[in-house]
């Protein structure tokens, strides 16, 4: 690892964009949002920054803000050695604080700025290292890996021991097949045999069951428009979701068109962004069945898994499944979901749980239960940042695709330095260092609430 020195520096910008005006964004029950960021930046005393955040959507974000600024003390004055040299311990440390743990615990306002102080260190290491995220991931040994999880109140679930065993013997399956478990270089000559090369840019398969590339499938989350779905199905795309809820009669009219517009073999999911009770998701829904939706996204409570167990239940006779996780609070509401058989689908958040850290063990137990892990996405960076979360899960644990895919909305990835690369309807790795939360200079200070010059504009407009 490069020697950074010492973590001198936190600082967190509340950066919001203005998407209510179009309603972009716009669900069932979040009707105005801002896509917001609480955005962080570490820096050391031998020059490099470490860059993180988590995702709002507007009002609120400065109090999360708050609570980053809440966490700095426990950050400021380590170096990164000494964090990534006991990542569980510095894990604990954010969030078991004896006072602090008192407005969690391991939830809500001060989990999502744990969140965004981790992000910044996981990308402040991937740099050091000179790799992107995802790459840093599968480069470790299974050792490595395990100790940055925190394993409490879920080993009634997995235990420390059975992620150790299985990790070495997917580590000795890859080594098996050709993959050189320490490879850094990114050079065409040096490639490992599961990466290739193509024009600029790398893409990603592994040797599965029957020896074939694959590639990471993104979902495209799409308003139902004509123009949106023709042009979607002319660039590739085969997956498709459509926002439901509000109102039946408007949601068959928009489900039978897309399904029209599709076609019979394209994949259609609906999400329902917590709308129902539990009783009126399975009608709803039963209505919604001559559709064919792969899943019911978020019908009823994020917080309620006996509710999602019960729907799951009632929906299976019908082939849809039920996914959610986008607001799961922490890594042991995913165990409850998991061992109540309450999601077919396991959607992680980069931003909602704490950092890479929390989402390995999540994605360790997914694997445990068979249950796929399809990513929740859109938003500001949330692209950027589960695209290295899903390939590592790819790689490393699942090697599987099938009901596999990453949620992906074209939307603010310009204002980052790294944004995502999309390719006939497929997530390519990224290849520069870091964790991709890097936002351009330019895009924070004119988005920045509520001085940026962006926002001066819309308030000064703004009826008293």
């Amino acid at each position: 690892m490069l020697q950074i020195g010492k973590i001198v520096k936190l600082t967190v910008k509340d950066v919001r964009f203005p998407t209510s005006l179009g309603q972009h964004g716009s669900d069932a029950m979040h009707t105005d949002p801002d896509y917001s960021v609480a955005y962080v930046v570490i820096e050391t005393d031998g020059g490099m920054k470490g860059y993180g955040l988590t995702f709002t959507v507007g009002r609120g974000t400065e109090v999360v803000v708050c609570a980053v600024k809440a966490l700095s003390g426990f950050v400021v004055g380590k170096t990164l050695e000494e964090i990534v040299g006991d990542f569980r311990g510095f894990y604990r440390l954010l969030t078991s604080d004896g006072q602090m743990r008192w407005i969690g615990p391991e939830k809500g306002v001060i989990q999502l700025a744990t969140a965004a102080v981790l992000n910044a260190v996981w990308d402040l290491w991937a740099r050091a290292e000179g790799k992107p995220l995802w790459k840093l991931l599968v480069d470790m040994s299974p050792e490595q890996l395990v100790s940055c999880i925190d394993f409490r109140y879920i080993t009634d679930a997995l235990t420390e021991q059975e992620a150790l065993v299985k990790g070495k013997k997917n580590r000795e399956q890859m080594l098996k097949e050709g993959y050189p478990a320490y490879t850094t270089s990114f050079s065409t000559p040096h490639l490992p045999p599961w990466l290739w090369s193509y024009t600029d840019t790398i893409l990603v398969g592994l040797w599965v069951k029957h020896m074939t590339i694959v590639f990471i499938q993104c979902l495209a989350l799409l308003c139902v428009h004509v123009k949106l779905c023709t042009d979607a199905l002319a660039s590739g795309w085969s997956r498709f979701k459509v926002k439901v809820g509000a109102e039946l009669e408007d949601d068959e009219r928009r489900c039978r068109l897309i399904r029209q517009m599709i076609g019979p073999d394209k994949t259609l999911m609906m999400d329902a962004n917590q709308r129902w009770d539990v009783g009126e998701a399975i009608s709803w829904v039963t209505s919604l069945a001559p559709f064919r939706p792969l899943w019911i996204e978020e019908p009823t409570s994020p917080d309620d898994i006996l509710g999602h167990a019960t729907i799951s239940k009632a929906l299976a006779p019908l082939g849809i499944g039920v996914a959610s996780g986008e607001q799961c609070h922490n890594r042991v509401m995913f165990k409850q979901f998991l061992q109540a058989s309450a999601l077919q689908f396991v959607q992680i958040d980069s931003c909602r749980l704490g950092s890479v850290n929390e989402n390995l063990s999540v994605l360790l137990m997914a694997h445990k239960f068979q249950v796929p892990v399809c990513p929740h996405a859109g938003g500001v960076g949330l692209c950027e940042l589960v695209q290295h979360l899903i390939l590592f899960d790819y790689i490393s644990v699942s090697a599987d695709l099938n009901n596999r895919m990453c949620e992906y909305v074209d939307h603010l990835h310009e204002h980052f330095t790294s944004p995502v690369v999309i390719r006939n309807a497929h997530y390519l790795p990224p290849k520069d260092p870091g964790y991709s939360c890097e936002m351009l200079e330019s895009s924070v200070e004119t988005h920045q609430f509520p001085g940026g010059v962006v926002w001066a504009n819309l308030l000064a407009k703004a009826p008293e």
